[in-house]
């Protein structure tokens, strides 16, 4: 059949006419006088290496196994092409995804969104979308965070393409506050870090209205903010029982509206995770050391980092708008 697609050429006529005479596809055609141009033969050539067991239909369906499940480990991969028999290596696998842009990679971890959550999310940023800036340097950002002794556990991988570890199918969902950890409380504000307190036992209200009386005050006067200053803390029923409202209210402590599982709209998460780097590059051996550790390096936080951090705040927003209210990559 080859050989006659170059006979007929040879003889005057077009591509039209030889798929037509021979009932091959014009493509086919063109390919056959393509590669008789320019090697002279029409005859199969010599490969470079052995042919790849992967054939197209096969890389279709592993594109589209990992494009619905990224979860989808290379070995249940590799069961799926023994099922249309095609036998190759789960490496073989990961380098072909590789190929086509899909990498394994470990997934964000970001607070599970529910409808409210992100309608809430969206109106917070549309509605201080456009706050003056003195407004965010007058805000003492506050939180509490837990510093383990160890690093955090490792988690398994997952197939993404560039640019998409935020989607919602490429990040495992946490619900915040889930020996060798302690639980600290901090603060800070445009102009560098508030105190740092030490949480001992359980906390609840009481203990967290005792941290706001030691702490928020001595913290405002030390970083000098205006006397319109706000107290941003997150919706934790700690935070928002009746005792602290009325605790806050009577104390005149202005709080900032929150939208509830939302810590990538509070800067200071930046701040912990300087933090716990610092912490964990010292390597404490026990809890004591630990607590120390975290009072040092917390203190050595620049107050120039704090005021990037406010300066940058409106593009965290625009990010907020951008997803209509889903994770972001703060």
């Amino acid at each position: 059949m080859r050989t006659e697609v170059i006979e007929i050429y040879q003889s005057g006529k077009g591509y039209k006419a030889i798929s037509k005479a021979l009932g091959l596809q014009r493509t086919t055609v063109r390919a056959i006088i393509h590669k008789w141009q320019k090697h002279g033969t029409v005859v199969n050539l010599p490969r470079s290496g052995r042919p790849t067991k992967i054939t197209p239909r096969a890389q279709r369906r592993l594109i589209r196994e990992v494009t619905k499940d990224p979860r989808t480990t290379s070995k249940e991969l590799q069961a799926s092409l023994a099922s249309i028999k095609v036998s190759v290596h789960d490496s073989t696998i990961r380098k072909r995804l590789g190929k086509n842009g899909l990498h394994g990679r470990f997934p964000r971890r970001k607070p599970l969104l529910s409808k409210k959550n992100i309608r809430a999310r969206l109106n917070f940023a549309k509605k201080h979308l456009n706050d003056c800036q003195d407004f965010w340097e007058n805000t003492l950002w506050t939180d509490e965070t837990k510093v383990e002794l160890f690093g955090r556990q490792m988690s398994r991988y997952i197939w993404r393409k560039r640019n998409t570890a935020f989607q919602k199918k490429n990040i495992i969902p946490t619900v915040k506050y889930g020996g060798g950890s302690v639980m600290v409380w901090g603060c800070f504000a445009a102009s560098g870090p508030g105190r740092l307190a030490v949480i001992d036992g359980t906390m609840n209200s009481t203990v967290y209205q005792k941290i706001l009386k030691e702490n928020v005050r001595p913290s405002v006067r030390q970083l000098k903010l205006k006397r319109s200053w706000v107290l941003q803390q997150d919706n934790d029923p700690k935070h928002t029982s009746k005792s602290t409202s009325e605790w806050l209210k009577k104390n005149k402590m202005k709080t900032l509206e929150w939208p509830s599982q939302s810590p990538d709209l509070n800067p200071i998460e930046m701040l912990w995770h300087d933090l716990k780097k610092a912490v964990h590059a010292r390597k404490p051996s026990n809890k004591a050391e630990l607590q120390q550790f975290c009072k040092d390096e917390w203190a050595k936080i620049p107050p120039e980092r704090c005021k990037r951090l406010i300066a940058s705040y409106r593009k965290c927003l625009i990010a907020v708008i951008a997803a209509k209210g889903g994770p972001t990559s703060y």
